[in-house]
């Protein structure tokens, strides 16, 4: 109970820039009168973009879309904003960030979208003004992009007699994404569309729940793409707990990873590639068997383990010992610098932050977001109101904690409910009813949010087909939770994207 109660407050805040509107614990709250429902808005301006050396004209329409209940009901209005080329033939992919209380304005700002935010590379970004500018590494040559708010967050929120608790859990959000992309769709002549999802973080917790609530009703897809994914909180790490080993290992890769990107590591490969397989081999094998003999590992193997920690991990051999051979992810990033009085980031660990002293246990902040994260909220709310022409009067709420704090973790999949969502069995479904659809999972190598090799492991532990095998692959790149925050890894992720939607459509 106390591993489950750590879960629930770490999860309400996963990986998510801690940057909050003032309003954010009031907009969705449970309302003691019937909210007003609006009507359907759109404003849809004219832009063209480089990309490949080809210019795309493209239209781009900020809007809301009602979805209803099974009465038939007006209970939400959603925000999303489309850049569409015209051609219905196309494919259309539904993008969007995770929190659970996070607005897509990540994604939006920084990663695909024809525009972006112009940001210094692992570095604090000064204060504004702040730059967009046209992406070359945008996925509209590839497809049409729909990003998504979640409701309670960025202009998207509860009306009629829609309220918080209707959205904010995992099948209810689900439920919520689906029948807006159903609305829009149905709105936009896309039924016989390709259609594709992309999410990050706990996005990929939507992502996978959705490929199967909508190949249920109808809707196959061509292809999800899952960025730094968080599908199954069993496997993942909430605290110290000593009885249970997988987080330690499961994280040790990305420890090693990031301790390559800061030089603490002496002789080590070139290629972090290299480094970080040695790694996942040692936390899958030798480090692995020595955990699960707890107590009972003798002092010898103790010693000759902790020495091996230390040359993955640039930590002292003393700190390891007197860490019981057991790092957590907050005590590596508060270690690893601190003889130069620096911590690392979370989302990013090639982010370095200053805390107040030296003699904590863990950074006072996530020094990646605080980086970047006020950059990305000017820059968005500017470029809503004043290229998309839309919001000029409202409040855009890029995260909202009451949200994650009121979350329904549970899950119910075959008619069992679970308390805690798992949600690779959902997607092993998908793919098993959809043997055409193809899951690419991308993953930093520096990201402590959502480490790859707990994503690894969850994915090769679905039990999935032999013959479904060819259908999932797996990228890496040198960059963090937020894998676009690197132009060179954003780059790869443009070329590893347009071979899966090419090999997707055929």
């Amino acid at each position: 109970m106390k591993r489950f109660a750590l879960l629930l407050a770490f999860a309400a805040v996963l990986a998510v820039p801690a940057y909050a509107d003032d309003d954010a614990g009031k907009d969705g709250a449970a309302a003691t009168k019937e909210a007003p429902v609006p009507k359907e808005e759109k404003s849809t301006t004219r832009h063209s973009v480089t990309v490949g050396g080809k210019s795309i004209a493209y239209d781009a329409t900020a809007g809301t879309l009602l979805i209803k209940d099974d009465k038939d009901e007006p209970v939400a209005s959603m925000f999303y904003v489309a850049y569409t080329t015209g051609d219905t033939r196309r494919p259309v992919t539904f993008i969007f960030n995770g929190g659970p209380g996070s607005s897509s304005m990540w994604l939006h700002m920084g990663s695909i979208a024809p525009m972006r935010v112009v940001t210094p590379d692992a570095q604090s970004t000064p204060p504004p003004p702040y730059d967009l500018a046209a992406n070359p590494y945008s996925l509209i040559d590839k497809s049409d992009l729909v990003f998504v708010d979640a409701i309670g967050t960025g202009f998207s929120k509860p009306v009629g007699k829609g309220e918080g608790k209707d959205f904010w859990g995992v099948d209810q959000d689900v439920s919520a994404f689906g029948r807006f992309i159903q609305r829009y769709i149905s709105v936009n002549d896309r039924w016989n569309s390709p259609k594709f999802l992309l999410g990050e973080s706990y996005g990929t917790t939507r992502a996978a729940g959705l490929s199967l609530w909508l190949q249920q009703k109808g809707i196959a897809l061509n292809g999800v793409t899952l960025v730094s994914s968080w599908l199954d909180p069993y496997v993942d790490f909430f605290g110290p707990n000593y009885a249970v080993d997988e987080p330690y290992e499961l994280y040790l890769p990305t420890m090693a990873a990031s301790a390559w990107y800061h030089h603490k590591v002496p002789n080590a490969p070139v290629d972090v590639a290299v480094f970080v397989q040695q790694a996942r081999e040692f936390a899958l094998g030798e480090y692995a068997t020595a955990l699960t003999k707890g107590d009972n590992l003798s002092p010898a193997d103790t010693q000759i383990i902790a020495q091996k920690l230390a040359g993955f991990t640039g930590l002292p051999v003393k700190y390891i010992l007197e860490a019981k051979l057991r790092i957590t992810p907050d005590r590596f990033e508060k270690e690893l610098m601190r003889d130069e009085g620096r911590v690392t980031g979370r989302l990013d660990a090639r982010y370095t932050g200053i805390d107040h002293d030296n003699a904590g246990e863990t950074p006072e902040s996530d020094a990646a977001s605080d980086a970047f994260g006020p950059a990305f909220v000017a820059a968005f709310n500017n470029y809503v109101r004043t290229d998309l022409k839309f919001g000029e009067d409202m409040s855009y709420k890029p995260t909202n904690y009451a949200v994650g704090d009121a979350w329904d973790w549970s899950h119910k999949v075959d008619g069992q409910k679970s308390p805690l969502f798992d949600v690779a069995e959902d997607l092993r479904q998908a793919m098993t009813q959809n043997p055409h659809m193809l899951v690419m999972s991308a993953n930093g190598y520096f990201d402590f949010a959502t480490p790859f090799l707990e994503t690894e492991y969850t994915l090769d532990h679905m039990g999935l087909d032999p013959s479904l095998k060819k259908n999932l692959r797996y990228t890496y790149y040198q960059s963090g939770h937020m894998i676009y925050m690197h132009n060179e890894a954003l780059k790869q992720f443009k070329a590893d994207l347009a071979k899966f939607y090419d090999d997707a459509m055929h």
